[in-house]
């Protein structure tokens, strides 16, 4: 039986976005590094100072596998919170994908591990790794609340946070949004005089 991390996996973000009125999407600046990435998982939530990624070296550590790393890195896009040997390690200990409000570096590097990183962006310079931040606490990371153990779902279009206490609830609706959806592209994909009368509908004119 497919758990209902899974289920989300097969939905898009958008109908997720729909279903919670665009509330709890990140920062439209967060995109993948490579578009055919769609995720679905558990947050392991990171807090960690300006510049130095000691923290997220801890949560790669301690996060279980299919967890995802949701870091907030205060929006920095100068000082890059991790680089392909890092991104490496993550995946070998079964990390789903990362999420950060912040930049990676060695980008080419990172799209050869085929390895799901959502970020706003690349650049050439390294953290330090002096100081501790906090991991599984709740954070702030593209403008919207991340509790430990919400669900995220990321793919082309952006990133959704599903908040634990209504998953169940926002996975029904959401499924019945794709649902429509994909009747309402069925019924007129390709017919002219179904798409004029659902035009015409939509702008009150029947």
């Amino acid at each position: 039986m497919s758990t209902i991390v899974e289920k989300f996996q097969t939905v898009p973000t958008t109908c997720i976005s729909d279903t919670m009125q665009g509330l709890n999407n990140l920062d439209p600046a967060i995109k993948p590094l490579q578009e055919e990435h769609h995720i679905a998982g558990r947050a392991f939530t990171v807090k960690m100072p300006v510049g130095d990624n000691l923290t997220v070296l801890q949560a790669i550590r301690d996060a279980q596998p299919g967890d995802i790393l949701v870091i907030d890195a205060k929006g920095d896009t100068y000082r890059a919170i991790a680089g392909d040997f890092v991104v490496g390690m993550a995946q070998t200990l079964g990390i789903k994908g990362i999420v950060v409000d912040g930049v990676i570096r060695d980008v080419a590097g990172i799209k050869k591990l085929d390895f799901p990183v959502f970020c706003k962006g690349t650049t050439v310079a390294a953290s330090g790794k002096a100081c501790w931040g906090e991991v599984n606490v709740p954070i702030s990371c593209g403008g919207v609340s991340v509790q430990p153990g919400d669900i995220i779902v990321a793919d082309a279009d952006g990133v959704v946070v599903v908040p634990q206490e209504k998953e169940e609830q926002i996975l029904e609706q959401a499924l019945e949004k794709l649902e429509k959806d994909q009747e309402r592209e069925a019924a007129v994909s390709g017919n002219r005089e179904a798409i004029i009368e659902y035009l015409d509908r939509f702008l009150g004119r029947k």
